[in-house]
């Protein structure tokens, strides 16, 4: 038997290796072409590129290893069943159970990995992506000089260039200086020039040949509103301009770490206390002030405990409350009342959103500490779904498998996005929106393991059709109208 298992686990592994690859492969593309605006154009490394999809492919683990241990197991017990081996097994007296027996310890090997991931890799991940895309996000694009018009992408300064030769060499330069805020009081024009940008990219310098320098004194006092114009011929001339958020630069990670998704279970613990402690103050003071409200002047006499010390007045008629001396009382009376429910109409409506900036942390935090087992449990259920999808289909390869497996992986995917967000919006708990997904797929995994036990025909189309043939079968018809013709003639 330990032969038999090692060839199970053989014939697993290196399909859920592949599936995986090409999985996280397909999901990396995807994240790569989500964020491909913020990428190109920077004048990016290749190393900070592949560290961004690295980080990236990290937090794709929640979608790849579900998917891929459903794939491999529909793979796997798909092909021992095309190539007979599956028979061959049964007929040798070992029951399906048994066959699956070091696939569902492989399995839990597998959901004891996606836990660990899920609590100490992916939430390094997404502080890594945070801070990337933020410190990418604050680098420049690369200066490229266009030809023909006024270019100002440089901070205070605006350039033209009229042409370029194929030596790189810039024809016809003007170069407006606005870094003193002051408006175009210097302009330096040249007929040719060059540039150059510092490997850090602190600077860009211009080299430009046979020229003048324009500069313009604007300033106006009192007694003097004349201006002062300097100019300068040259033959050759650098204009130094300095840089800024050109260059790429890492910044701290431990910026983001105050991010719900960038927390292990420990940490989301005791933000969970936390919060749940400022819920509650929050929830009893508003409580408070609905009750003990301007509008609420008696509501010490709603205390019980405090009837001691009060001398009771007796009974009194509800009747006689709403009796008033004139009709200007009466008025006044209805016009209060109606303007104190006004304000507790306003309180009302004011103390959900009070609430709610409390709430929603709350409620993210609790349905990440959740989810933190859902990706483990997600890996046993689609196991147990893949599998005896396997030995029921009897195919292999990656045609019938990977059309079945996609029409599972898309119900856990839609109802596993759905119940986050209800839950993230207080429709549902969050205990409900993190496990919904596993409630709506574990009865699935169930009843086609109950039924590839039971060595059903599920899925078999020849079994479907002498069903339907049986059903609608002439001589069927009419037996069984003979038969009501025989009940009718009996009575």
């Amino acid at each position: 038997m330990k032969k038999l298992d090692l060839f199970v686990l053989k014939s697993f592994l290196g399909p859920f290796i592949m599936t995986f690859l090409i999985v996280l492969f397909v999901l990396m593309m995807q994240f790569l072409w989500l964020y491909i605006d913020e990428l190109v154009g920077k004048g990016l490394s290749l190393g900070v590129i592949f560290e961004f999809l690295g980080w990236g492919s990290a937090t794709l683990f929640p979608l790849a290893l579900p998917l891929a241990t459903l794939l491999a197991s529909i793979m796997t017990m798909g092909s021992f069943g095309e190539n007979n081996e599956l028979l061959a097994m049964k007929a040798a007296g070992i029951p399906l159970l048994r066959i699956l027996a070091p696939l569902m310890i492989l399995s839990l090997f597998i959901s004891v990995a996606a836990f660990f991931a899920s609590n100490n890799l992916i939430p390094v991940a997404y502080e890594k992506i945070y801070t990337l895309r933020d410190d990418i996000g604050k680098t420049k694009e690369e200066i490229k000089i266009p030809t023909g018009i006024f270019y100002n992408g440089i901070d205070g300064y605006t350039l033209r260039v009229m042409s370029r030769d194929e030596n790189d060499v810039m024809h016809n330069v003007m170069v407006y200086d606005h870094s003193k805020g002051e408006g175009n009081v210097s302009l330096t024009i040249a007929d040719s020039g060059i540039i150059d940008m510092r490997s850090d990219k602190t600077s860009l310098t211009f080299t430009l040949f046979n020229g003048t320098n324009y500069e313009e004194d604007n300033t106006i006092t009192s007694r003097d509103s004349t201006y002062t114009l300097q100019k300068v011929n040259f033959e050759m001339q650098q204009v130094v301009i300095p840089l800024k958020n050109y260059a790429f630069q890492k910044s701290d990670n431990s910026k983001y770490g105050n991010e719900v998704m960038t927390k292990g279970l420990a940490q989301l613990r005791i933000d969970r206390d936390s919060l749940a402690a400022r819920h509650e103050k929050s929830l009893n003071t508003q409580t408070r002030k609905a009750i003990y409200a301007d509008d609420m002047h008696y509501a010490y006499q709603l205390d019980t405990a405090r009837k001691k010390n009060l001398d009771y007045k007796g009974t009194i008629s509800a009747d006689s409350l709403f009796q008033w001396e004139s009709l200007e009382d009466e008025n006044h009376a209805y016009k209060q009342a109606i303007t104190q429910i006004d304000q507790q109409i306003a309180n009302v409506k004011y103390f959900p959103m009070d609430l709610n900036t409390i709430a929603y942390p709350l409620r993210r935090t609790m349905q990440e500490s959740f989810r933190k087992f859902t990706l483990s449990i997600a890996c046993i259920i689609f196991f147990f779904i893949g599998a005896p999808l396997g030995a029921i289909i009897r195919k292999g390869g990656l045609g019938t498998p990977v059309i079945v497996s996609m029409f599972f992986f898309v119900i856990y995917w839609v109802v596993d996005i759905s119940g986050k967000k209800l839950a993230n919006d207080g429709a549902i708990t969050p205990f409900l929106g993190a496990f919904i997904s596993t409630f709506v797929l574990f009865p699935m995994g169930a009843f086609l393991t109950w039924k590839s036990t039971k060595d059903s025909a599920l899925f078999n189309a020849d079994s479907y059709i002498a069903f339907f043939k049986k059903l609608f079968s002439p001589d069927k018809w009419k037996a069984g109208l003979k038969i009501v013709k025989r009940k009718m003639a009996r009575r």
